[in-house]
């Protein structure tokens, strides 16, 4: 059976773009098809300036987030990743086979660590190396597909790389994975800057559609979203990007096609209010089931307990597995007690 392996980081409160972008699909396709894990990486929140409590509130919301958008843990492993030591444990081992060069090419940490420079503070080596411990979360379970936007595409990529080149030296150990892509809102942009992706860690929620706004917070912002120049509605993302982006919102809360829709409309005004509309209607179950589950955290609890418990069951199997291809001893057992103890 296909193994499905997916994570989002605990960085900033959850967005629209999170949910359409990957959440929905993993609820409605990804679980049910394949066996498939959900881990949220908390681990790689630590690779920039944070604030611990922050960090622990962000971790649980998360997780709540994802049953509530209909996770199933019966169906499928729901887990944290600071939960499931294997992740550490072949992260190093993978450093030990990436190169320095590779980590500087890649794009996330370019413009990352511009923006810490900007604000005076200084770039963690964790920013730099957490590609690898992203291709040991990928690793350690076999994954066969890897379901990311397209902003992470370049990390499986380097993830592959990786399990080849660990397969090619010490012997085949790894499945090498690849990156199935959502074909519809791959990236919601935000509503203020079309030309930029709609993300949970934006210093102003302006154009930022977050999962637990209220009705008429997300009504407020979808009306004040940027459009263009000119009056037709058209479906041009170079040349419209503003409503373009509004047509794909509208377009994935709606199962419609972005280019049909945009022949419904004369006006930016109808577009923005029935799209508005539409992003209420998608979010009321969701927000109406993160309430319950906020009201009863031990399930939660149990749910993160239970996941790490089948992760970590998963992962050492293989973790141990490429300890002893690259030439590490196995720990030594501990003897066994006498028969007249």
């Amino acid at each position: 059976m296909t193994r499905v392996f997916s994570g989002i980081q605990p960085t900033g409160h959850l967005t629209l773009g999170n949910y359409l972008g990957a959440m929905r699909r993993w609820a409605e396709v990804d679980q049910h098809r394949a066996d498939s894990l959900f881990c949220v990486v908390d681990l790689h929140a630590l690779t920039v300036e944070h604030d611990p409590a922050r960090v622990r509130r962000l971790s649980r919301q998360t997780a709540t987030l994802l049953l509530a958008a209909g996770l199933d843990p019966d169906v499928c492993t729901v887990f944290l990743q600071s939960h499931v030591d294997e992740h550490s444990r072949l992260s190093y081992l993978l450093e030990c086979v990436a190169t320095d060069g590779e980590m500087r090419r890649m794009i996330q940490y370019k413009e990352k660590a511009a923006k810490e420079r900007e604000r005076g503070g200084s770039v963690r080596l964790s920013l730099l190396t957490y590609p690898v411990l992203m291709a040991a979360d990928i690793l350690a379970y076999g994954a066969d597909e890897v379901p990311v936007g397209e902003d992470q595409a370049q990390h499986v990529e380097l993830t592959r790389d990786l399990a080849v080149r660990f397969n090619q030296r010490y012997g085949h150990t790894f499945v090498v994975p690849r990156t199935t892509l959502p074909q519809v809102a791959a990236r919601v942009m935000n509503l203020q800057d079309p030309t930029r992706k709609m993300g949970k860690s934006e210093d102003s929620g302006a154009g930022v559609v977050y999962l637990l706004d209220e009705p008429d917070t997300v009504r407020k912002k979808v009306m004040r979203a940027v459009t263009d120049s000119g009056r037709e509605v058209a479906y041009d993302r170079e040349g419209r990007p503003g409503v373009a982006n509004l047509l794909d919102v509208l377009a994935a809360c709606t199962g419609g096609n972005p280019e049909s829709l945009a022949d419904v409309y004369d006006s930016y005004g109808s577009l923005k209010k029935d799209t508005a509309e539409a992003v209420v209607e998608v979010l009321r179950p969701l927000q109406a089931r993160h309430r319950e589950l906020c009201a009863d955290p031990a399930y939660v609890e149990g749910v993160l307990r239970d996941g790490a418990e089948k992760a970590r069951a998963l992962a050492r199997p293989m973790v141990d597995t490429a300890y002893r291809a690259i030439g590490l001893l196995p720990p030594v057992p501990e003897p066994a007690l006498s028969a007249a103890r």
